[in-house]
Order: C-alpha cells, then structure tokens, then sequence
C-alpha cells in the first residue's frame, strides 16, 4: 500500500481557501496526481484543503469522503501564565531543552501539553487514521501492522502539515514534535509512504517522499513559503515569531 499526504496550496486562512498562487500549484498539482490510479481520495473537511483537492477530483472525474481528523492538528498547550499556544508555536531554545520532546510518547507528558488538550486531539487522529488502514486491510498491532488483506492500493489524503507530521510520526514511531519543528512541508507538497512485508503478514511504513514539491519545479513555480520562519533573523519580510 501507498500513502499520499497532500498539503493544501498556499493559503489565505482569513477565508480558509487558497490564494490566486494556491490555486496555480493546486493546479500543477492536479496535473501530477489525477492522472495516478488511486483507490481512494480522503479530505480534510477546512476549505483549503477541500479546494486544492478540488482541481485534482475534477481532473480525474473522482470524490472524496471527507474525514474530520484530518483537519488541521488544533491542538493547543497551555503556559505556565494560562495562555493557550498552537502545539508548533514554540521556540527551538524552549522546546528542545526537555527530553521528552524527542519521544514518540513521552511529549504529551510536557507540562504545559498536559495542560492542554493534546492527548484527547492526538488520540483522535491516530484513531482514525488507524481505523481507516484497518478499512484498506492494514490493521494496527503494536508498533507494525498486520496485513490482514496486503494490497498495492495507493490513498490519497488531502491535509495540514501539522496534522501530517501527527500521523507521519504515529506511522513512523517519532515524536511529532519533532516533524512540526524539523521539518517543512511546502504547500501542495506531497508526502509519501509506502508498506513493507518482509515477513508474511507483518507490515511496516518507510517514508520514500517528504514534502515532494517536484510539480512546481517543473513548471518553474517557487514554492509557497508558508509554514517555514526566516532564515535569518535580519530578514525583516519572512516570518519570525
């Protein structure tokens, strides 16, 4: 089996749709995975996603059910002061001090994770991730997968970044921290994982693609530079904190 995570096109989140270049690289996009043969289309039900995956399910003449967890991760942390904080908005010199940042379960252990709601929207998410899998023949059993029905189906979610990096991290066994701080997923970027069965009926994931931009690039669009901070601090016109 084959997993596509699609991040939306570059955003314009005061309306939650793309903005006029969110909709060039949706459709540099589409022209990339329409022609695919994919056995399943699933969407984030936020209009972002549900309009850059518009362009491809019209191209390939398809639908797609929509799933509530794939929205985008909105979990928040609460600080010490009582303030609520998105789970990515933090500084490297903060959450990198604390070991159980880098833990695929020890994170939600953090003071301020635990004061939040994390572990109930974290939950929600590998959940449904997992039970979807279940549907194509891949039932969870611990860390792997038991291939219960073992297929080369190939799915294709239209998400976030954040929410990716949730379910990367569940199939990968790494802290999503981890993903949401050192990693970036351009808009319409493509990640991609496949299962492995090297033993009968024991199946893993091993990510091939991450954040693959490679439709933009040939048709010399730059990518969006949404989700990423600036490169260096004096660079007044990128985003810092």
């Amino acid at each position: 089996m084959r997993l596509l995570f699609i991040r939306h096109g570059d955003p314009n989140y005061e309306i939650d749709s793309l903005t006029p270049k969110g909709d060039r690289e949706a459709q540099l996009l589409a022209a990339r995975i329409a022609p695919m043969e994919i056995k399943a289309y699933y969407v984030s039900p936020l209009g972002r996603a549900q309009r850059t995956a518009a362009y491809t399910l019209q191209a390939a003449g398809r639908t797609a059910q929509v799933r509530d967890w794939l929205q985008e991760f909105d979990a928040f942390r609460v600080t010490e002061d009582g303030e609520k904080r998105w789970m990515w908005d933090r500084l490297p010199t903060d959450w990198t001090q604390f070991p159980e940042s880098f833990d695929k379960d020890r994170w939600l252990e953090l003071p301020d994770i635990r004061r939040g709601n994390a572990a109930e929207k974290h939950r929600a998410v590998v959940e449904g991730l997992d039970a979807l899998l279940a549907s194509h023949g891949y039932e969870r059993d611990g860390l792997l997968y038991r291939a219960a029905q073992p297929n080369g189906d190939t799915l294709a979610l239209f998400c976030h970044f954040g929410v990716t990096c949730v379910m990367v991290g569940h199939l990968l066994g790494i802290s999503p921290m981890v993903l949401w701080h050192g990693t970036a997923a351009a808009p319409t970027s493509v990640t991609e994982l496949w299962t492995e069965e090297r033993h009968p009926g024991i199946a893993c994931f091993r990510m091939s693609k991450y954040g693959d931009v490679s439709h933009l690039y040939v048709a010399a669009e730059p990518p969006a530079f949404a989700g990423r901070f600036c490169e260096q601090y004096t660079n007044a016109d990128e985003r810092h904190d």
